[in-house]
C-alpha cells in the first residue's frame, strides 16, 4: 500500500489543492488489486462484472467503472478478508437494525491518524487549552463499538478534557437521553473561563438548544468555544430543520456564532474526515473523491448534478471499502468557493424516501446481479 501511504501523507496545504489526481488514482489501483487477491468475496464481485483491476484500471476516469458497493450491502455481508482485525467498528444500525461491520488494522489506524492530523491542523481544532466538552451522543461502553461512539470520544482529544458530558448515557445495560443534565452543565459552563465544545448528533444538539430558548434561557459561552456537528439527523430526518435557522438558535442560546460551528461528514464505510470550511461546504479532501450517479440508471451524471452519493477511497487495506453508495442525495459543486479553496464541494441534500431506498437497493442487486452470495 506505498501509494496509499504516500497519499495520506500529503501535506496540510495541499489538502484541498485538486492536485492529487494521479497519486489517488494509484493508490486506488494498488488497492483494488490488493483486495481482488485477498477477498474472495470481492473477487467474485468484481468476476461477476467483467471487471479486471489489472486490466481496466490505467487513468482516473477509470475510477468511475470500480463495482461500487451500496452501504445496505455491507449491512448483511461481511467483506472483511481478516475477521480478527486490531479494531472493529459498526455504523449505528438505524436502519432496521442492522449495522456494517468494518475492520482497521494497524496501517489503516496509521493513515487515518494522519489524515485526522492534517485536516484538525488545517482548520485548527487543535487546542491546548482546557475544555469541557459536552458530547450529543453515546458515553463509552464497552458493548458499544459504534463509529460514531468511538469518534465523538476521539474529538474530545482535540484539546484537554477537563470534563466529558454526554447526553446518551449508560444506565442499567441501556443508554437513557439526559438532555436536562446537560442544559445544567451547559448553564454551569458558561460561567467558567474555560471554553466549552459541544459535539455529536445535530438532533439531540437542536432538540435541547430549541427547548432552551423556548425557555427563555440565553447564555455566553466562554471564549474559544465552539459546537461541532457530526453524524447526521438518522431516525429524526422528519424534524430537519435549515442550517440557517440551526446556527440563528445557536446563536441565541449559547452566543456562538456560525463562525464557530463546525459541521463534519463520514460513514462508517467511507472513514474519510470531511470537515465544512468557513462557508459551510464540505471540500473533498484528496483522501477521497465523490461520484454522483442516477438514482435508477447508477450511472454517473457529472458535476453540478443530483443524485446519489458514490464515494471513492483508497485508506482500508482490511476489507473492499474502495467505492461505495450512500442512501444520500447529494451534488458535487464545482463553482468557486467564497472560502477560496479550489477543490470542488460535497452538498447533501438529505436521505432519499423509504420507497427509493427499496428502489436504489434493487438497482445496486442488479449491478452486482450474477456475483452470488456472500457470507
Amino acid at each position: 500500500m506505498k501509494y496509499a501511504n504516500k497519499l495520506f501523507r500529503t501535506r496540510k496545504k495541499d489538502l484541498y489543492s485538486g492536485n492529487s489526481d494521479r497519486l489517488f488514482f494509484l493508490a486506488m489501483r494498488e488497492n483494488c488489486i490488493f483486495q481482488y487477491d485477498r477477498c474472495p468475496d470481492y473477487k467474485r464481485l468484481l468476476d461477476a462484472k467483467g471487471f479486471d483491476p489489472r486490466r481496466d484500471l490505467n487513468s482516473f476516469d477509470d475510477l468511475a467503472g470500480i463495482p461500487f458497493l451500496p452501504t445496505l450491502y455491507f449491512k448483511r455481508h461481511d467483506l472483511r478478508a481478516n475477521r480478527r482485525s486490531l479494531v472493529q467498528a459498526t455504523s449505528s444500525g438505524t436502519s432496521g437494525g442492522n449495522k456494517s461491520r468494518v475492520g482497521f488494522s494497524v496501517s489503516d489506524l496509521w493513515r487515518m491518524w494522519q489524515m485526522v492530523k492534517r485536516v484538525c491542523s488545517y482548520h485548527r481544532l487543535w487546542s491546548l487549552k482546557p475544555t469541557h466538552y459536552v458530547v450529543f451522543g453515546f458515553e463509552p461502553n464497552r458493548s458499544n463499538k459504534t463509529a460514531i461512539a468511538r469518534t465523538s470520544f476521539g474529538a474530545t482529544l482535540f484539546s484537554p478534557a477537563l470534563s466529558r458530558t454526554y447526553a446518551l448515557r449508560w444506565r442499567n445495560g441501556a443508554y437513557r437521553l439526559d438532555l436536562e443534565a446537560v442544559k445544567q452543565k451547559l448553564i454551569r459552563y458558561s460561567k467558567s473561563k474555560f471554553p466549552v465544545r459541544t459535539i455529536g448528533f445535530p438532533a439531540y444538539t437542536y432538540f435541547l438548544l430549541k427547548e432552551m430558548k423556548d425557555a427563555g434561557i440565553a447564555l455566553q459561552m466562554p471564549k474559544g468555544s465552539l459546537v461541532t456537528l457530526g453524524g447526521g439527523w438518522k431516525q429524526f430526518y422528519a424534524e430537519k430543520v435549515s442550517k440557517e435557522d440551526f446556527y440563528r438558535l445557536v446563536y441565541e442560546v449559547l452566543g456562538i456564532d456560525d463562525r464557530h460551528i463546525v459541521e463534519f461528514f463520514g460513514a462508517v464505510e467511507h472513514p474519510i474526515l470531511y470537515t465544512d470550511c468557513r462557508c459551510h461546504h464540505f471540500h473533498i479532501p484528496a483522501y477521497g473523491r465523490v461520484i454522483i450517479r442516477d438514482p435508477d440508471t447508477l450511472q454517473p451524471v457529472g458535476n453540478d448534478r443530483m443524485g446519489l452519493i458514490n464515494l471513492l477511497t483508497p485508506a482500508v487495506s482490511v476489507m473492499p471499502l474502495l467505492s461505495v453508495t450512500t442512501d444520500d442525495l447529494g451534488m458535487v459543486h464545482t463553482e468557486p468557493c467564497p472560502c477560496g479553496e479550489p477543490s470542488p464541494w460535497l452538498e447533501i441534500f438529505g436521505r432519499v424516501g423509504i420507497r427509493d431506498v427499496v428502489t436504489c437497493a434493487q438497482g445496486a442487486s442488479e449491478f452486482l446481479k450474477g456475483a452470488g452470495d456472500v457470507k
